[in-house]
């Protein structure tokens, strides 16, 4: 999951601020999608302007809700270390914990935080619900009877490593909110790249870990207080920099296209800068994303963007777009999720047993239409030797 920053101010609503933390645990839910032998964890804190204590941290095999078997719990150190500090900024990898993991089987990770903290670093839409406990190190608690309250973000954890002996590989799906998920059913699973992973595993390619960076609200070109950094600026943290990454499939724009026009208003403003966009502008900020791919030696897949029954002038910069992504022979490949999802009557809107009801954001039918979309070759071995 790709960290945003937490916004800040007097004016920033409940929905958009992350749980306060004092002296509490943290048992989020996370679910790989590739198998290992052992596992790393990396915890976050890039937006922060503090360091960040970690009283305990552990990881297990998730059951029901915030229970964990008993079992499987180990603890996660850092150098050697039970407790550490994330530096303001930084982030931290675990050592090796030997716990195995398997594609499809949800850990459960908690972090003990002993002190009063108000994250900085989280990602905001989790499509999961998680826990925080009743005040202490419940880093232990298999049967999860303290840890009462629930949220639905992730807070400072980043990333799950699998550690493998075998060739294995990544494909870094990112984007906005279409790639995140937004409005697919929660705790199930059911964003296009959750797909994707069960479809390799389907098809006996095992071998394939698909991440997935995607920021619902996230832009282009632009920054947002709510929906954090442009892609063009975290493209390299959130993608490039990943171990292993063989692959990136980007499906971005329609923010870009729709924020210009949403008018402003007083408090915290998420759409700001209401700047509209052309279809120049954006081809330029894909051109810049397939240049930083090809200068790191990773296959980048463009995506054109899907309906979203836009009125003329910004449906004119929507084709115009996918025009581009389709011809332009730019990115290594195109996956069509515009030919995917389309009403073949109404082709500016999303066929109707694809639409979660916002007429935007596809349902669990629309995403599996998505991963069904990407053809398996691109995110294997076959077209990377």
């Amino acid at each position: 999951m790709a960290p945003q920053a937490v916004a800040q101010g007097p004016a920033t609503p409940a929905f958009n601020r992350a749980p306060a933390i004092n002296n509490e645990t943290l048992r989020q839910i996370v679910v790989p999608s590739l198998s290992g032998e052992a596992l790393r964890l990396r915890i976050s804190n890039r937006y922060g302007t503090q360091a960040v204590h970690l009283g305990k941290v552990t990881v297990g095999i998730a059951l029901h809700g915030a229970q964990v078997r008993k079992d499987s719990l180990h603890t996660a150190r850092f150098n050697g270390q039970e407790s550490v500090s994330v530096p303001a900024g930084g982030a931290l990898v675990s050592d090796s914990v030997n716990l195995p993991l398997h594609a499809g089987e949800a850990l459960a990770v908690s972090i003990y935080i002993p002190e009063v903290v108000a994250p900085a670093t989280w990602h905001k839409l989790a499509s999961q619900v998680n826990f925080i406990s009743a005040p202490g190190d419940h880093t232990m608690d298999a049967a999860g009877a303290s840890f009462a309250r629930r949220f639905t973000a992730y807070v400072w954890l980043d990333r799950v490593d699998a550690h493998v002996t075998r060739r294995a590989s990544a494909v870094v799906a990112i984007g906005d909110s279409i790639t995140d998920g937004m409005r697919s059913t929660l705790n199930a699973n059911r964003r296009w790249p959750d797909d994707l992973s069960r479809r390799l595993r389907a098809a006996g390619l095992r071998d394939v870990a698909v991440l997935n960076a995607g920021i619902s609200g996230g832009r282009l070109l632009h920054d947002s207080p709510c929906y954090g950094e442009k892609l063009v600026r975290r493209f390299a943290k959130d993608a490039l920099d990943v171990p292993n990454v063989q692959s990136v499939i980007v499906l971005i724009g329609i923010n870009d296209i729709n924020f210009g026009y949403v008018p402003p208003h007083p408090g915290l403003d998420c759409d700001t800068p209401h700047r509209k966009v052309n279809a120049a502008e954006l081809i330029a900020g894909y051109r810049d994303l397939v240049a930083k791919a090809h200068r790191h030696g990773i296959a980048i897949y463009g995506c054109t963007i899907t309906p979203a029954g836009l009125p003329p002038l910004r449906e004119a910069i929507r084709q115009q777009v996918n025009a581009w992504i389709r011809s332009s022979k730019a990115f290594d490949d195109v996956i069509d999720f515009d030919a995917a999802l389309r009403d073949p009557a109404r082709p500016t809107r999303l066929q109707p047993r694809y639409d979660s009801g916002d007429h935007v954001h596809p349902n669990d039918a629309g995403y599996a239409a998505m991963a069904q979309a990407v053809p398996l070759d691109l995110v294997t071995d076959r077209r990377h030797p």
